[in-house]
């Protein structure tokens, strides 16, 4: 007879030393032990290639800085010039035939403006591309095809007047200068003063900047109402900025803060006057 108490104290025991199973006696039932694992000698480490030096990145050539007086002088010059043009036509030509913007010796021709010149809204981009500067018209390209587009969606074709803050293309489509445009503001003011919009649609940062002189990235800026003074303090004019469609090409998703900019602009264009 099997003592209960002596087989209790050999499980313990067996369950102590780590045993969780047990076999039969017949040969198929038998563990056989591994065979112990060969070590196999570590390939010798790899010979590191020479180091070779990066190609240094292609940098823009820098904008050499502007002498202050040529600017002053450039500045009152086209100032005159715009002032003694007396509509949108002759202001065209006077932009033409205006030698003080550096941006000229580079580009083929200037690019002025494209749209209704009594079309209630203004849009003011940066500069003319590459299609722009062979053209001869601002926004003809892939962001000015999007531009389109966008309006048209919103109700605003043949609604809009569109100009930008400089009238040259800059080597290599850089954005221009704040002294580029400078030269070229008297030319845009005295459009808007010619034009009298109702709204302005400032295209991206460089526009909102310049037009608006504040120092705000356009992600601050956007979808915001400001209001644009003329110099004699005469006019004033509602100006929304919002992103430039360049820049929604290159990021899609933002596409619908500008489509929200635009909704706003359209609002406010066709809301019914107060009553006196």
């Amino acid at each position: 007879m099997v003592d209960a108490r002596a087989l209790e104290s050999l499980l313990a025991f067996w369950i102590d030393a780590g045993v969780d199973a047990a076999l039969r006696d017949d040969r198929e039932a038998r563990v056989v032990a591994p065979e112990p694992a060969r070590l196999v000698p570590a390939p010798p480490a790899p010979t590191p290639a020479p180091a070779v030096s990066p190609r240094p990145a292609r940098l823009a050539a820098p904008v050499a800085p502007a002498d202050a007086t040529l600017i002053d002088t450039a500045v009152a010059t086209a100032a005159r010039a715009a002032a003694a043009a007396g509509d949108l036509t002759s202001l065209a030509a006077a932009i033409a035939a205006f030698d003080g913007c550096p941006l000229k010796a580079g580009a083929r021709q200037a690019v002025v403006s494209r749209g209704r010149p009594d079309a209630p809204v203004m849009a003011i981009g940066e500069a003319p591309g590459a299609d722009e500067d062979a053209q001869g018209a601002p926004f003809v390209g892939r962001a000015g095809q999007l531009l389109d587009r966008m309006l048209a969606a919103a109700g605003l074709t043949d609604r809009v007047f569109i100009t930008n803050t400089v009238f040259w293309r800059p080597p290599g489509n850089r954005t221009p200068t704040a002294e580029e445009q400078a030269v070229c503001a008297p030319f845009l003011h005295r459009a808007i003063v010619l034009a009298k919009p109702k709204v302005l649609l400032l295209l991206g940062g460089a526009s909102a900047k310049s037009v608006l002189r504040r120092g705000e990235g356009i992600l601050q800026l956007r979808g915001r109402w400001f209001e644009w003074r003329s110099a004699d303090g005469a006019l004033e004019i509602p100006a929304l900025p919002t992103l430039h469609p360049a820049f929604l090409l290159r990021q899609p998703l933002a596409k619908k803060k500008a489509w929200e900019d635009l909704l706003r602009l359209t609002e406010r264009l066709d809301r019914p006057p107060r009553p006196a």
